[in-house]
């Protein structure tokens, strides 16, 4: 492992994956198998690099998904990454004789900018993506998240995985190391900073893919579960202390008073959240706007709840990283559904309601992950790929998409000798 410093030098990193790419899949999931039991066995320990929330929020949001990821890909990686034959069933008349084969073959050099929200989990899975598909990685972590990144890059290397392939950048390096010329960039992060890089990013044609920002809609359909509702958008709102990409903000329904009273009472007497400086700052200026549109605006459990109005639309547009919640009241699932689609983030959605109805609205939203009659939990599934458009990015990680997105296809195709003669 390289220490933290600002030069990253990708020409050493492309030369250590020229010697990673002769190590068989088989091998790379020993570490990965390695690396699961490791963290598995220092599962105390890592609660102390997360003061800010409950020990159990921490094993079940860094750790159980990790270690899920961990199985998904000792379980499929093979099979994912395995060369495909394409030979003579399909193939065109007009060539005779030839045969191909699409292998799926490392990037290279891969940047990863990790967020400060999950700093264990979401690089966490990304890096192993990235090292099992065959490349070399960069972590560059979010301010605060230095230790864990360490924590993390340590147990990779006493797992097995060689230390020339991962290298630690310090938390400044990011504009940098943007420029430097890998050959992908994954950003976790915000609308904001996804342009800047994309913008550094083009001068080098780096392709990147960007998991953005999320202003998630919830739709509560008639017939809905409303305690069900409430639980889940109060534990939504304040998960991981109000700092997650897909927690609930914009809430749609037909009896907006009536849900709003019901969250509150809800809210009503929770421990107050551990929210960072910066954003209670942002937090405040949101409830100072709101204020100033003419909204009544009431902060309980210290979740910022209010009913939404014509005035506030832009304001609840915006992907601002705090435990809020937006009462929208529509007449309709039309309406509800119209304003969405208007809406520049397309992250994530849930739907609440009888589930006929909940899986025809679902198939018209333009969100990556939709949930029905849950939030958040299931897109922790390493089965599953994760990503969105518009404002909230483009691209996949996690999954069977996420890993083959950390590959390239590569075709080889040969024209027997036979045939060789009629071409």
């Amino acid at each position: 492992m390289s220490a933290a410093n600002t030069d990253v030098d990708v020409g050493k990193l492309r030369a250590a994956v020229l010697t990673w790419g002769c190590v068989s899949i088989r091998q790379r999931l020993r570490y990965v198998r390695q690396f699961r039991r490791l963290l598995r066995k220092n599962w105390r320990v890592l609660p102390d690099f997360f003061p800010q929330r409950p020990p159990l929020e921490t094993w079940t949001a860094e750790l159980l998904p990790i270690l899920a990821a961990c199985r998904f890909l000792e379980k499929n990686s093979t099979s994912l990454l395995k060369a495909r034959r394409a030979g003579i069933w399909g193939r065109p008349l007009w060539l005779p004789g030839v045969t191909s084969v699409i292998e799926r073959r490392a990037h290279g050099a891969v940047l990863i900018l990790a967020p400060g929200n999950y700093p264990l989990m979401l690089p966490g899975i990304q890096m192993l993506q990235a090292l099992v598909a065959g490349n070399a990685v960069a972590l560059k972590p979010a301010p605060g998240a230095e230790a864990v990144a360490r924590y993390l890059i340590i147990l990779l290397v006493k797992a097995g995985f060689p230390s020339d392939l991962l290298h630690l950048l310090p938390v400044d390096a990011g504009p940098d190391a943007v420029q430097s010329g890998f050959d992908l960039i994954i950003l976790t992060g915000a609308a904001k900073t996804g342009r800047a890089v994309l913008e550094a990013a083009a001068k080098t044609l780096t392709p990147t893919i960007c998991e953005l920002s999320g202003v998630d809609p919830v739709f509560v359909l008639p017939g809905a579960d409303l305690e069900l509702v409430v639980r889940k958008l109060v534990y939504g709102a304040r998960l991981n202390n109000g700092a997650t990409c897909i927690a609930p903000h914009r809430v749609f329904t037909t009896n907006a008073q009536n849900l709003k009273r019901l969250i509150k009472a809800a809210l009503s007497g929770m421990p107050d959240l551990t929210i960072e400086p910066a954003m209670r700052s942002r937090r405040d200026d949101f409830v100072g706007s709101l204020r100033a549109a003419g909204v009544e605006v009431e902060q309980v459990g210290d979740v910022v709840v209010f009913e939404a109005t014509k005035s506030t639309e832009r304001l609840i547009d915006d992907d601002l990283f705090a435990p809020w919640l937006a009462i929208v009241e529509v007449e309709d699932v039309k309406e509800a559904l119209e304003k969405t689609r208007a809406q520049a983030y397309a992250l994530g959605a849930s739907i609440f309601g009888p589930v006929s109805a909940a899986e025809a609205l679902a198939q018209q939203l333009p969100a990556g992950s939709i949930c029905i009659n849950d939030l958040i939990i299931p897109t922790a599934d390493p089965r599953l790929p994760f990503g969105g458009r518009g404002e909230s990015g483009f691209g996949v990680t996690r999954g069977p998409e996420g890993l083959l997105a950390l590959t390239r296809p590569v075709v080889i195709s040969q024209r027997h000798i036979f045939w060789s003669r009629f071409g």
